[in-house]
């Protein structure tokens, strides 16, 4: 029979994910620590500023780049945090979409993508799929910024690095001096830097520094999902320096032959999300985090995240995917570490979830460690 299937699709590889949740399909009420999800809803006057929307017939295309009202505000915010004079912005289907665009426009076949390890699970897929060469910079055991590191990989093939902070899966936080280090590093060399802060508003032990502060060759990519409860609303931007308002050009002319835009009448209700104030949800998260990292220290070796909404555990005398085997039949969901790397030391921990199946997470993997 003939091949029908693109080469592309094999670059994909789902199989971690998947087998966790084969093991886990017979489960009853688990203790999901697997999803990387917030447990709150939309705050209600964000779903009134949508409905007032959806009413008032705000259901067609936007402007491919986005809700003019939702750019400016955007570029206004960036322009004060960050000192740009004339930022280009792109509303985009989510951050997952401005990843997307972002490797689309940049990374032709044989460009090296620079990227710490542990790293989202999107990226390595992502640029594979596009023919780049993945560039994994081992950031173990404390998951801090590994700036020398990633100099030492940098090549004429370098086109771009990427950071995460706060970062999935680990909850680390960057330094500033490792971020300003990173800038100087990555200026010496002309490299662009893809920043994805979708977690920004998670930062639980002080300011989560960015590296737009410190460089303008810098792709910023922020999003509506996780801070508002709105995963399923698709809403993220990619805001850039003028000096590459090129590249979100590029990026907002795949967009208009991709994804369209993103939802109307939920950029409506991001405008009123950019003033919104989170704090509270942030200090129900910081609990969680202690509940966690308290929880588990004892127990098991593990970095005290600062930010995002995940732990990243070493599995105690075996492999993270044997370890998650035994937490699945214990009825605890947790993810391989090496779904986010390329090594199968760890376990991923989502403490998006409740505070007392926190608690009856923890006890249950505790027994586990012995």
């Amino acid at each position: 029979m003939k091949e029908i299937i693109a080469d592309r699709t094999k670059f994909i590889d789902a199989s971690g994910i998947r087998k966790v949740f084969a093991l886990a399909a017979e489960l009853k009420d688990p203790v999901n620590f697997s999803i990387g999800q917030p447990d709150f809803d939309v705050p209600d006057a964000l779903k009134e500023e949508a409905i007032k929307a959806i009413k008032s017939g705000q259901n067609k295309y936007s402007l491919t780049a986005g809700d003019s009202l939702l750019r400016e505000k955007i570029a206004g915010q960036v322009k004060e945090e960050f000192g740009w004079a004339k930022p280009a912005v792109l509303v985009t289907s989510g951050v997952s979409g401005g990843l997307l665009l972002t490797f689309m426009v940049l990374v032709n076949p044989g460009d090296e993508v620079i990227m710490p390890d542990p790293y989202f699970v999107m990226y390595k897929h992502l640029v594979n799929m596009l023919g780049g060469a993945c560039v994994f910079v081992d950031s173990y055991p404390d998951f801090k910024l590994p700036v020398e590191k990633i100099a030492d990989s940098i090549t004429d093939k370098t086109k771009l690095i990427i950071l995460n902070s706060p970062c999935n899966p680990t909850g680390a936080v960057y330094s500033e001096q490792r971020i300003k280090a990173l800038a100087e590093i990555a200026d010496k060399n002309d490299v662009v830097i893809l920043t994805d802060e979708i977690y920004e508003k998670f930062c639980y032990d002080g300011r989560c520094a960015s590296i737009a502060t410190y460089y303008d060759k810098v792709l910023l990519l922020r999003g509506f999902s996780k801070p508002y409860g709105m995963t399923g609303w698709r809403l993220g931007f990619a805001a850039a320096h003028e000096s590459l308002g090129d590249v979100i050009e590029e990026m907002t002319k795949i967009q208009q032959f991709t994804f369209v835009c993103a939802p109307t009448p939920f950029q409506k209700a991001a405008i009123g999300a950019l003033d919104y104030d989170v704090s509270d949800f942030v200090d129900g998260y910081r609990r969680k985090r202690d509940l966690v990292y308290e929880g588990l220290k004892d127990k098991f070796e593990l970095v005290r995240p600062s930010g995002a909404f995940y732990a990243f555990v070493k599995a105690p005398g075996c492999s993270g995917t044997e370890f998650v085997e035994k937490a699945i039949k214990n009825n605890v969901l947790v993810i391989p570490g090496n779904v986010f790397s390329e090594k199968d030391t760890h376990f991923r921990i989502s403490y998006a979830t409740s505070e007392e199946k926190i608690r009856q997470g923890v006890e249950i993997l505790g027994k586990l460690a012995g």
